[in-house]
């Protein structure tokens, strides 16, 4: 079986490491992997330190498309991924997650009639004006083989019409399989935790690791204005700031600074993110991935956006929801506490095993 494997963005290679692992370390699957690096995250702080500390395989291409509008980025991969298929003639195409990455792929192999592969399926925000929401819903619909990381997950094609084919039928974007596989960022996060060496400055430990990048929030002065108030007024924390290229960018043209309590870093390694992630009191975050990875080591977490596509951990009471608003960003970092229940919620760190199984019957 030959597939082709579309990443382009950071989260897409943390879950590429686990897969991309599994497939190499056991070739008597007979799954052979051409993988694509479309560049949509080509800074090296965001790119190639991931491929070399995480030891992924190199990318057997390297589409070299950089920063653009949407239409611009995905136009030009949808391209480039159509000319690649067309020369490799791959069995599937694999995509991650919710990125214009992923859109670029799921269009280009649909539009071929190569059976499309969903890793993450079935995520949703409930928010249509999210590009990321655009791309997982219109990913899923294209998809022949949905691999869902939660029970909700698959709840949610359900009202949608996707539902599962059956073990006796061939899967194809009419008649899909869906399955739940739980988690590949949960098994990525085991795997990584056992072997990182990063130790961090005793004392940075019980700060506050922020992130910020949703374009939500980095494009609207207004509400990015209010979250960095916020952080400001509470000066009895101490935060770590790994700035992301974009945000960076944005906060000096809005004039935008932060006061001395926090720590403004570059982007950092995955290794680097989830020693943090081990020694931090709670995250403050708008990412979708960093809210699991909050989870996963035990952290509450508070999620700077209106909605999430992880509700289970709101429901569960590890994740806070307050948008954009100073008030409520603040009065959720100083009323932060972990709950005392950690239940199971995204399967048995065997996600890799479970694609493999599916894609061979």
């Amino acid at each position: 079986m030959k597939i082709i494997t579309v990443i382009g963005a950071r989260p897409q290679f943390i879950k590429a490491a686990v897969l991309s692992r599994y497939l190499r370390d056991n070739p008597s699957l007979g799954i052979k992997e051409t993988l694509v690096h479309t560049g949509q995250h080509y800074d090296a702080n965001m790119s190639e330190v991931f491929f070399k500390e995480m030891d992924i395989p190199q990318p057997d291409v390297n589409l070299h498309l950089g920063s653009g509008t949407h239409g611009k980025m995905t136009g030009a991969m949808l391209a480039g991924i159509e000319e690649l298929i067309l020369e490799k003639k791959p069995d599937a195409l694999l995509v991650y997650g919710d990125t214009n990455s992923t859109l670029a792929g799921a269009l280009a192999a649909s539009k071929l009639l190569v059976p499309v592969i969903h890793v993450e399926a079935g995520l949703r925000s409930f928010m249509m004006t999210m590009p990321e929401e655009q791309n997982r819903r219109l990913t899923d619909h294209l998809s022949a083989y949905l691999f869902c990381p939660t029970q909700t997950a698959i709840k949610n094609l359900a009202m949608e019409g996707i539902e599962d084919c059956g073990d006796d039928i061939k899967p194809t974007a009419d008649n899909k399989r869906v399955c739940m596989t739980g988690d590949i960022m949960y098994e990525a996060s085991l795997y990584y935790r056992a072997h990182n060496t990063v130790k961090i400055s005793d004392n940075e430990e019980g700060c506050i690791l922020l992130t910020i990048h949703r374009q939500e929030n980095t494009d609207n002065p207004d509400r990015l204005s209010s979250i960095v108030k916020a952080i400001n007024e509470l000066t009895s924390e101490r935060f770590i700031f790994p700035v992301h290229p974009r945000t960076k960018k944005i906060l000096a043209q809005n004039d935008l600074r932060f006061g001395s309590h926090v720590k403004l870093i570059e982007p950092i390694g995955y290794f680097e993110m989830i020693a943090y992630e081990e020694i931090c009191k709670c995250i403050l975050t708008d990412s979708g991935g960093v809210q699991k990875e909050a989870f996963f080591f035990e952290k509450p977490c508070i999620t700077m956006r209106d909605t999430t596509e992880w509700v289970e951990l709101v429901e569960s009471g590890w994740n806070t929801l307050t948008g954009a608003d100073t008030h409520s960003i603040v009065q959720a970092v100083q009323n932060v506490k972990k709950p005392n229940i950690l239940p199971s919620l995204y399967g048995k760190g065997d996600c890799a095993k479970l694609i493999c199984e599916e894609l061979i019957k």
